[in-house]
């Protein structure tokens, strides 16, 4: 691995003008390393960090892909990560052409991480710096604690998905608000919610009493506001004190919960084990926004490695070879997901709506599909509204909002069924539904999206109680069992876990091959309903029991 010569940096520094004159925005420092096919190969299971720790994992998928390259040889245009500065790696034997497109590709994927607001917590240091110091903290306790570093970490990246995102990028976009009380606080986020059920022009009509009283009577605004408040709801105060003794929930981040809780890992011998979880968990909150803006991240790069290379002199006698390139990034398939395809077509597709005006309150009125077809307020603000959804959004956000009928009918989009033909014995695809809401929900369903879990503290057999809250998507099962010896592991005691399961089905019915009614070939047998049960998964002492919920 070494950095690429001047001749291919200038390319890059040209790359980086033309791409600031059209709007991105990125720190001017990036470091650009050539690099081998086994390079690659070794820097994959680190998730492209060089300065990562050491883990026996990453060397069984090391072995992985190496086997996998004999027999699949291929060869990846880039990788980029999100550090200070921004590092990326290119294949050795890049014609000029081609670096001038993914350098246009990589400096899109820069933009998005140094904008997009859910990378906010990963603005301020350098991680591949922090990442080196852990390794070396994680080498020195390897020496001296030997296999049981090792344990600790498989338990923990065991539940690394489980760390509370959102709650830890929140404190970022808190305004900074001296002279509010808890209490403020606790009637506006809990109590008007969760208690009182109020609705929403109720709950908006309430902070804009709250900031009347606090012009009108300055210091006494609190005391004002809170005196019809106890009139109405005299069980206000009651339930905002026990508010106050009930213990702060870590809400879904199980790692940190069991850092502050646990009394195994908190005894004075066993401490070294906070240090090592504390790795895994910022690791993981490092890559969260990532795994969370795939589409928007990768259609965004493509957005621009198109638009800017199109723009290049550059391009001059390699149209062709681009367009191959290209086509094959960026190609929509018809059965399946490309992220790069999805979010590439969105962009563009929003760009020519906002251009249009079509995201007016007039536009939305209309149901007639020619005048919608011909509308075109001609506002030319298509590229700043693009670009505050690079800023803002997450990849739920995106799809959820902007897939539409319109999207869906012009790049002819569908969702694919899956059937078995009896005669051939042969599986056939066919279109399931063109609508708008089955293609969005398809989406949906494929992103991100970890499990939602309740935290409880039972004092019986000092028992971790793990409640899930079913969201239509069951646990995997097989690997239920190890999680949960390894969370016991880590807290030092009894664990459940209460999850929701398929519960057994009848058999179905048998056709009569003489009487019974006959179906063609081919065609869609119903779908069975599926019924679901609440389990209880229980761990005590290394052994994992069942038992259904009633």
């Amino acid at each position: 691995m070494e950095l690429i010569d001047q001749h291919t940096k200038k390319i890059m520094e040209g790359c980086k003008e033309r791409a600031r004159a059209a709007g991105l925005r990125f720190q001017d420092e990036t470091l650009e390393y050539i690099v081998t096919n086994r390079d690659l190969i070794e820097l994959s299971p680190k998730v492209m960090i060089p300065t990562l720790y050491d883990y026996w994992v990453q060397d069984v998928e090391v072995l992985k892909e190496k086997g996998r390259y004999e027999l699949y040889p291929g060869n990846p245009y880039e990788t980029v990560i999100n550090t200070r500065p921004a590092i990326s790696f290119y294949n050795d034997n890049n014609p000029d052409w081609l670096n001038v497109m993914i350098f246009y590709h990589v400096l899109g994927h820069i933009d998005f991480f140094q904008n997009n607001l859910y990378f906010r917590h990963t603005w301020e240091y350098d991680f591949t710096g922090q990442a080196l110091s852990d390794k070396r903290m994680i080498a020195a306790l390897r020496a001296e604690k030997g296999r049981w570093v090792d344990y600790v970490i498989e338990f923990s990246r065991g539940i690394d998905n489980l760390v509370g995102f959102h709650r830890e990028l929140s404190p970022f976009f808190q305004p900074e608000v001296d002279g509010w009380s808890k209490m403020i606080d606790y009637y506006f986020d809990v109590f008007l919610q969760e208690g009182a059920k109020q609705s929403v022009n109720r709950y908006v009509k309430e902070i804009e009493r709250f900031n009347e009283c606090t012009k009108k009577y300055g210091d006494m605004a609190e005391q004002t506001f809170f005196t019809e408040i106890h009139q109405k709801y005299p069980e206000f105060i009651t339930l905002f004190q026990k508010s106050l003794e009930e213990k702060k929930s870590s809400g879904v981040d199980l790692l940190r919960f069991l850092m502050e809780e646990s009394a195994f890992l908190n005894k004075e011998d066993n401490k070294w084990m906070l240090s090592v979880m504390e790795v895994i968990r910022n690791t993981s909150l490092y890559f969260q926004p990532q795994i969370r803006t795939k589409i928007m991240n990768e259609g965004w790069a493509s957005y621009w490695h198109e638009t800017l290379f199109l723009q290049d002199d550059r391009i001059q006698g390699h149209e062709a070879n681009f367009a191959k390139t290209n086509a094959g990034v960026t190609a929509m398939p018809r059965v399946g997901l490309n992220p790069y395809a999805l979010g590439m077509r969105l962009f563009y597709h929003l760009e020519d709506a906002a251009n249009r005006g079509q995201y007016s309150f007039d536009f939305q009125r209309i149901k007639d599909t020619r005048q919608r077809k011909e509308y075109n307020a001609a506002t030319d603000k298509g590229r700043e509204f693009i670009f505050s959804i690079r800023e803002n959004l997450s990849d739920f956000n995106f799809v959820n909002t902007f897939i539409d009928q319109d999207f869906v009918s012009k790049n002819k989009l569908f969702v694919a069924g899956k059937r078995l033909n009896p005669q051939r014995m042969a599986w056939q695809y066919y279109v399931k539904s063109r609508k708008a809401r089955d293609y969005k929900q398809m989406v949906i369903e494929s992103l991100y999206h970890p499990p939602d879990l309740r935290i409880e503290l039972r004092p019986e057999n000092n028992t971790l109680y793990l409640n899930h809250l079913f969201e239509g998507k069951p646990l995997i099962r097989e690997y239920i069992a190890n999680t949960l010896i390894g969370v016991g592991f880590l807290w030092g005691g009894r664990v459940q876990l209460e999850t929701s399961e398929v519960a057994a089905q009848p058999p179905r019915p048998r056709q009569d091959p003489m009487g019974g009614p006959s179906r063609r070939a081919g065609e869609d047998q119903p779908e069975p309903k599926i019924s679901w049960q609440r389990v209880l998964y229980t761990m005590e002492n290394k052994q994992v029991t069942k038992k259904r919920i009633d």
